[in-house]
């Protein structure tokens, strides 16, 4: 079954963006074994979101966009993460789409 994203209709290149929650991270590691081109575990333990040039964002609430090419990967990071720590919104509204607080 192929589901169709909304992030797939947008016209721009990069309408999502992810970010991750530290203090509730486990540090299982799910997200970097699905997107890691997106996410990283660092030397403490805990994941983190890296930027379009390969370099590990560790500032709290730091974000990245999301590339259209990897959002099925970024997005069942999301959903399989055991810590609910990864959190995917709209750019344009800052409305979460996927993780946690998604309505």
């Amino acid at each position: 079954m192929t589901v169709r994203h909304e992030a797939e209709t947008g016209s721009e290149g990069h309408d999502l963006e992810v970010w991750i929650d530290q203090d509730l991270c486990t540090g299982d590691g799910i997200c970097a074994q699905y997107a890691p081109e997106v996410f990283e575990l660092d030397i403490d333990g805990l994941a983190y979101v890296k930027s379009a040039d390969d370099e590990l964002l560790q500032a709290p609430g730091a974000t990245t966009p999301v590339p259209l090419t990897l959002l099925n990967d970024v997005v069942d990071s999301a959903k399989e993460c055991p810590g609910d720590c990864i959190h995917v919104r709209r750019v344009s509204d800052s409305v979460e789409v996927y993780g946690p607080d998604a309505a």
